[in-house]
């Protein structure tokens, strides 16, 4: 069943694909974009599978590189970001997808190393793909991904010959990736200027070509930043349960909250822990014929009270 709720935005970490020709400085604007969103070095870290070309940019300041070598699996490149996360890692950069999509162990490999139909083994790498896209939408932290362009062509037919056309630029990784992003920016020049393809923070809707700078990735934070602060709402709900001293109470505390909240684990556990209170002081203050065990009719009502309690859906 379809549940109706009101839009609120949350807080977010930005998921951004930069993508340019080689030589036209992805992994120098990645850097600045970073700095601009977390405000420090130390707190970015680049995943470099671009034979370690990250460290080029050193001067900048003490960022991190994890430097990847072939196979570029999806697990290798999960393992990665776990780290970063770990070591309390608030940006990724990750330079570039492009192996984890054409190069030696990518997904393109996988897929042909599996032999027979090529078209049928995607039904296998499909998931591994989508592995490594919600590894960089669900990680509680900013990501910048990088992407080659190369020249595109195409044949075309006139008067009955055929010849081969410039289609333009595309990007190195799996046709709609930057779908999946909130930003996507392309650098279409050698002196760095980026165009828009994709923004749904509508901070670079109206610009014209621009140069990425840390102030770029300030006006960015500001727009993360913005909206329910998702922690403290959490923490917030989960002090109200304590106040709660009847079930309806719960039922209603849970109405008044938003789905990301009651589906949280913090919530849940807390909540569970406080229903059976309740339920423990409800047997208390029973007549003493009952003390000694619940009723048929009680037992069938407290499951379905806590069906609906503990069930993780909600009218916002």
């Amino acid at each position: 069943m379809a549940l109706l709720r009101k839009a609120s935005k949350k807080q977010a970490k930005i998921k951004l694909a930069l993508s340019a020709p080689t030589g036209f400085g992805k992994t120098y604007s990645a850097l600045l974009l970073a700095k601009g969103l977390v405000g420090s070095w130390d707190k970015i870290a680049v995943i470099d599978t671009e034979n370690e070309s990250a460290d080029l940019y050193s001067d900048l300041g003490g960022y991190f590189v994890v430097p990847m070598k072939p196979p570029y699996t999806v697990d290798s490149f999960k393992q990665a970001v776990k780290s970063c996360v770990n070591e309390g890692i608030e940006c990724v950069i990750v330079d570039s997808t492009y192996h984890y999509w054409h190069g030696k162990g990518g997904l393109l490999e996988y897929n042909s190393n599996l032999g027979g139909n090529s078209f049928a083994n995607w039904a296998k790498t499909n998931p591994l793909y989508s592995d490594f896209l919600d590894t960089i939408l669900q990680t509680n932290a900013h990501f910048i991904c990088t992407s080659r362009k190369k020249q595109a062509y195409e044949i075309v037919e006139n008067n009955g010959k055929k010849s081969v056309e410039k289609k333009g630029m595309e990007d190195q990784i799996r046709d709609g990736f930057d779908y999946e992003m909130t930003i996507a920016f392309n650098i279409v020049s050698a002196n760095h200027l980026v165009e828009v393809s994709k923004d749904r923070t509508r901070l670079f809707t109206d610009k014209q070509s621009f140069v990425i700078t840390e102030k770029t990735g300030e006006e960015i934070k500001a727009w993360c930043e913005t909206g329910v602060d998702e922690t403290a709402a959490i923490t917030d709900a989960v002090t109200k349960l304590a106040s709660c001293n009847t079930v309806d109470e719960l039922s209603a505390l849970k109405i008044e909250l938003p789905s990301f909240v009651i589906q949280s684990p913090q919530f849940i556990a807390t909540a569970k822990e406080r229903y059976k209170v309740i339920i423990a002081q409800k047997k208390t203050d029973a007549p003493a014929q009952t003390q000694n065990g619940l009723t048929d009719e009680e037992k069938a009502e407290i499951a379905k009270e806590e069906a609906d309690l503990f069930s993780k859906s909600n009218k916002k």
